[in-house]
């Protein structure tokens, strides 16, 4: 059965090499002069008016940016924006170049067109959104490897795509020296020492719409964590797999079996896998529809599951509050409307009040968090969606692979 074979065939990987990836501390002596080909993440959101919604990303990119460029290297940078189909103008790099002078006041930075021969010491050329080429998605090596003859050094920072077989995040590690930037570093010190060394107990908070899209993060979870809550859309396939009624509630149907299964493998291995008790419904997904509280298991027809109810949220909160470590990944409701957001805004506070390590797996729970104003508030808020995702699942990651350990010289 599809649970069963999930459940018994994953392989949950620790990643304890990925500790010992060399970064630009290893190069910082000898790339005076020399040419970095530095892969960010730049992927940053953008306003109706076209300019930029929010910068966290850019700004998160200058440790590792200003470390280069102190050190006297010509730093080449690439990044993606969305997903182009060809050569598409409204997802041109140029705004966030714009954004990297004002950032980089006092430095010369270049855009796309400049050759890179051009740059000096210190000097910076962001080329143009690397995905306008087929070649990058499909990780062409003639492509990978006239990318590497722009520079002498690899730096990797963008872990939102180390999850990509990419031309320039794995290709091009192919051809020249490859090391980790800061944020990496980061990401992975910090990710990693979640789930091989956690303060206990180990409490996770998965949420989101279907399930298959964490069935991954269950499975790699379930080895370490202590307990399991579960919110969001997902909530009603498990209620479902429980033979609850859901009304109108979203429904997995694929990872029915998954869910029977993964609560039965939890309960052989003494985890905790805690669902909402109750659920705040409506007759629409709308700031004006009407609502009403249901048990999570008993909603009527017509109604739909859109946010944890009252008691759910106590609940949950006497689970927190006994938490030394908190991994969340997905909103516990539909929290980007105002009606349905409450569940999550508790959630996020009980998570601060807790004292717990707190991380933030990226995607939809990170953005729930950044517009309540809470991002200052946790241990850490992951920059990669997806990578963050099969990071914690046990995945291997191809950008991080790529790159070369500690143990190994540089010249």
């Amino acid at each position: 059965m599809r649970g069963e074979n999930l459940l018994t065939s994953h392989c949950f990987l620790r990643h304890n090499r990925y500790m010992e990836k060399a970064t630009v501390r290893e190069i910082g002596d000898i790339i005076k002069g020399k040419r970095v080909f530095l892969r960010s993440d730049l992927n940053v959101p953008f306003a109706k008016d076209g300019s930029i919604d929010d910068d966290k990303r850019i700004v998160a990119s200058l440790p590792t940016l200003q470390y280069l460029l102190d050190k006297g290297a010509r730093v080449i940078i690439c990044s993606h924006l969305g997903r182009p189909k060809g050569k598409d103008k409204n997802l041109s790099l140029k705004p966030v170049f714009k954004r990297l002078q004002e950032l980089l006041s006092g430095r010369k930075v270049y855009f796309d067109k400049e050759p890179e021969e051009k740059l000096k010491d210190g000097e910076v050329l962001l080329l143009e959104n690397i995905r306008f080429f087929e070649e990058e998605t499909k990780n062409d090596i003639a492509f990978a490897k006239k990318l590497s003859a722009m520079a002498d050094y690899y730096v990797n920072d963008a872990f939102g795509a180390a999850h990509r077989a990419h031309a320039s995040t794995e290709g091009i590690a192919r051809f020249i020296p490859a090391v980790s930037g800061f944020l990496m570093e980061q990401e992975l010190k910090i990710l990693g020492e979640a789930i091989n060394n956690p303060r206990k107990p180990l409490l996770v908070i998965i949420g989101g719409k279907k399930v298959d899209t964490k069935i991954g993060v269950f499975n790699g979870l379930l080895d370490i964590a202590q307990t399991i809550l579960v919110g969001g859309g997902m909530t009603y396939t498990f209620v479902k797999a429980n033979g609850g009624s859901i009304g109108n509630s979203i429904l997995d149907v694929p990872s029915l079996e998954f869910c029977k299964q993964v609560q039965l493998s939890a309960k052989k291995k003494g985890v905790q896998i805690v669902l909402p008790q109750d659920s705040v419904c409506a007759d629409r997904l709308s700031n004006d529809a009407h609502i009403k509280i249901f048990p999570s298991d008993q909603i009527a027809d017509g109604w739909e599951g859109f946010d944890i109810g009252p008691k759910t949220i106590e609940e949950f909160k006497k689970h927190i509050a006994r938490a030394g470590t908190v991994i969340w990944v997905g909103p516990v409701g539909v929290s980007e409307v105002e009606a349905f957001a409450n569940g999550t805004k508790e959630i996020a506070q009980a998570v601060v009040d807790s004292g717990a390590v707190s991380i933030i797996g990226g995607g939809d729970s990170a953005s729930a968090i950044t517009r309540m104003g809470m991002q200052e508030l946790y241990t850490h808020i992951s920059t990669g969606g997806g990578a963050s995702l099969e990071f914690l699942e046990g995945k291997k990651l191809p950008g991080v692979e790529a790159l070369i350990g500690k143990e190994v010289r540089i010249k």
